[in-house]
């Protein structure tokens, strides 16, 4: 009983001490907490490196146009899609590409929570004025929604 308690208030708690007073801990994407091939433990010779500060994804959804700004690897900026309207929707049988408006999000087979809070993904299916399109862009990492039209509105 001790150890699951002891367990469950590790995974709770997400802030550690330090001299000015608490912070809140970073996203690990390093390996070096992660055990060995031949299933021994690794010990943290040193804490983490600022490149190997990971983020949570940022999840764009259907709404007023919010963009934010963030340093990436190198100095370069990245731009992240919070929420958009627009879509640039390109009909593969005539090339044109037109910005349209999105009216809803049909569909998002990345991930079953996502389909249901309307999470806009690459492969993400919506529904605009020109018909039904499947999202090509990473709006969370490129800023923009660009779609190719994979069936026309019935009219």
């Amino acid at each position: 009983m001790d150890m699951f308690i002891w367990k469950f208030t590790v995974l709770v708690t997400t802030r550690i001490r330090n001299s000015q007073g608490y912070v809140n801990m970073s996203v690990w994407h390093g390996t070096l907490r992660k055990r060995k091939l031949t299933g021994g433990k690794k010990r943290a010779y040193r804490v983490k490196k600022k490149y190997e500060e990971g983020g949570y994804p940022t999840e764009t959804i259907l709404g007023e146009p919010k963009r934010k700004t963030t340093r990436g690897f190198g100095g370069n900026t990245k731009v992240k899609a919070l929420s958009e309207r627009f879509a640039s929707v390109t009909d593969p049988k005539t090339g044109k590409t037109q910005k349209t408006e999105i009216t809803r999000v049909v569909r998002n087979g990345a991930n079953v929570d996502y389909n249901r809070r309307g999470v806009i993904t690459k492969g993400a299916e919506i529904e605009t004025a020109l018909g039904l399109a499947r999202v090509t862009s990473r709006p969370g990492n490129d800023g923009v929604i660009n779609a190719v039209l994979i069936g026309k509105e019935k009219s």
